[in-house]
């Protein structure tokens, strides 16, 4: 990590009038987003501590073309932080300026060195703090500044009253207010001790080289204010290499394109990262390739999660426009994938990639958005591509109950299939017979596959338990028939769900004893603790909580208010011979579970 300096400093010497620098926050960053809670805490930590209280780090890049003439320093972190005391330093002056009059001589020069605190020194507009733009912040901010005539007459945005830069400034106001009325001491003296508090108050800065080295700090620091996320940092770095050509605007809202496009979760932002550097790694590392370097891949063998920033910030210095352009075309061939719209594909793909992802099929989509990416070349249709979905979707099944290959192989093994690829000049339909041979090779045998499924299926991995069972209650429906089993709850739970026949909960009830263990509580133990968790004993209803621990003829024939079937006779196909019983045993669940595994093998073989 390189770190040029790390230095504590009082807020009075951070903002030294004597000095030029500027503090920066990149437009392309978060807006402020801090609220009452976050400026009552800066308030009462200031109010309530000794001179000297500590404010926290901040962050910074040094930015600077002329070290002479105002210096920059990027803020990379601690951006709430530091807009915020800017904030109140202004909120102070404001309150100072209307008892100007009762000031001493000492007191006029501390009043003009606070100026100098907001504003550099001979100029009219020449901030210290550069909150970023989005939300009308920067504009919000100079407003601000402007109705205190610290800078030149700007005009305070429309409804700046509603967003949060002025609403922080008119708190502090109120606080500092209120602090005067609770002291009953003289006014001045009481606005000049809180300033006293704020230029005493303690910030650690520190400066470092690049990105890279900022988020890597990022991983063992703990700061008030949300930390920047690797995805954040590779944004912040491409437009601000990007900022000079063109306006800024432009690219940000290229870059916005490309996460509606992924989606606003990280984990998936990350994840998309990572395969879209592993997808294609050779060529990107094509450009860094030396003669004097021995390794194949100069940028990294593989991404992860730890080196993720490093390739980028490297990929993207080189080419900042051809990075983009790439980014954006990739990014739409993984919305796809992860079916961001799923109206725009093809039935027979959007089928495909929906149960993959709900197989746990994720670790696949490099190896998708690379074929995707070279249809054309390989010469593959969006038909071939739904066909190699599909054999992931068996892979998947068979290696998430086997744990065979490891999950820690699975990129490398997908990333070793495109090497292949491209080594082999394979195309058009061997491309799917690559594919296929290097998953089966892969995978444990078909015994160890069947002894998984006959084992306690629910609690060895209920994701794929609940797939499979789907799957097997799908494949009897018709267009009369269909169900969405899929479908979740406003809580985002899915409605149908796993319910156990034999009940699974520790009191069993007289009636199970009764029927399961012929009135032998131990017995009906011994058959719980066998058999409760295998398929034989599994089903998916929409009705779990309704059915319980309801004997078995009441679980069978159970009705909603309306007179609907919401038992083991509620149509699905995967419930019919359930629904023709007129009791429940092991020797049923047995029989039930030898069905049931016949059918999943022949489902997903190989």
């Amino acid at each position: 990590m390189s770190i040029k300096s790390v230095n504590q400093y009082p807020i009075s010497q951070l903002f030294d009038t004597d000095g030029k620098m500027v503090f920066e926050i990149p437009k392309y960053q978060r807006e402020y987003t801090w609220g009452s809670y976050q400026w009552e805490n800066l308030f009462d930590d200031l109010l309530d501590n000794q001179p000297g209280y500590f404010l926290g780090t901040i962050i910074c890049i040094d930015t600077s073309i002329d070290a002479i003439n105002a210096p920059k320093r990027e803020v990379v972190d601690g951006q709430q932080r530091l807009t915020s005391i800017s904030l109140l330093l202004c909120a102070l002056y404001a309150s100072i300026a209307q008892h100007k009059g009762q000031l001493d001589e000492d007191q006029q020069d501390d009043f003009s060195l606070l100026k100098r605190k907001l504003v550099l020194r001979n100029t009219a507009s020449g901030i210290r703090v550069i909150p970023q733009s989005q939300n009308n912040n920067l504009e919000d901010y100079k407003g601000i500044l402007a109705e205190q005539k610290l800078i030149s007459p700007s005009p305070m945005p429309k409804f700046a009253g509603n967003r949060r830069i002025k609403k922080a400034f008119e708190y502090f106001k109120r606080r500092i207010s209120k602090t005067i009325e609770e002291k009953k001491q003289d006014v001045v003296t009481v606005l000049f001790e809180l300033l006293e508090k704020v230029n005493l108050s303690v910030m650690v800065m520190i400066e470092v080289s690049n990105h890279s080295a900022a988020y890597t700090l990022f991983e063992s620091l703990n700061n008030r204010g949300t930390p920047l996320t690797a995805i954040d940092l590779i944004k912040n770095l491409l437009l601000a290499k990007l900022a000079g050509s063109e306006s800024i605007d432009y690219y940000f809202t290229r870059w916005q394109a490309i996460l509606e496009n992924i989606g606003d979760d990280y984990a998936v932002q990350e994840r998309f990262f990572r395969h879209n550097y592993n997808a294609f790694r050779k060529s990107l590392n094509k450009p860094f390739a030396n003669p004097n370097d021995i390794r194949q891949f100069p940028l990294g063998a593989i991404a992860t999660r730890s080196n993720l920033l490093d390739i980028y910030e490297r990929i993207i210095t080189r080419a900042p426009h051809e990075f983009l352009d790439e980014l954006t075309d990739n990014a739409v061939l993984y919305s796809k994938i992860i079916v961001r719209d799923a109206d725009s594909l093809s039935p027979a793909l959007r089928d495909s990639y929906q149960s993959l992802s709900r197989v746990q099929g994720t670790p696949s989509y490099l190896l998708l958005l690379y074929l995707e990416k070279m249809k054309d070349d390989l010469g593959i249709t969006e038909s071939d591509i739904a066909n190699i979905a599909q054999l992931m979707i068996t892979f998947f099944v068979r290696r998430n109950l086997t744990d065979t290959p490891p999950t820690r192989d699975l990129t490398r093994m997908f990333m070793a299939v495109i090497d292949e690829i491209e080594q082999s000049g394979t195309k058009g339909q061997q491309v799917f017979s690559l594919v296929k041979e290097k998953l089966i090779s892969s995978l444990a045998s078909d015994s160890v596959f069947e002894e998984k499924l006959r084992g306690a299926i629910y609690t060895d991995n209920y994701d794929v338990a609940r797939f499979i069972l789907c799957k097997i209650a799908e494949s009897g429906m018709t267009r009369e028939t269909t169900v969405d089993l899929w479908k979740r709850n406003n809580n985002g739970v899915y409605i149908w769900t796993i319910e156990h026949i034999f009940p699974e909960g520790e009191n069993i009830t007289q009636a199970w004893v009764d029927m399961i263990g012929a009135g032998d509580q131990q017995k009906a133990k011994e058959v719980q603790a066998q058999c409760v968790h295998t398929f034989g004993n599994l089903t998916i209803t929409a009705y779990n909580s309704t059915l319980s621990n309801k004997p078995f003829t009441d679980k069978r024939d159970r009705k909603d208010s309306e007179g609907n079937y919401i038992g083991y006779k509620n149509g699905l196909n995967l419930n019919n011979d359930v629904a023709s019983q007129n009791d429940w045993s092991s020797a049923n669940i047995i029989g039930r579970t030898d069905l049931l595994v016949d059918i999943i093998l022949k489902m997903f073989e190989m």
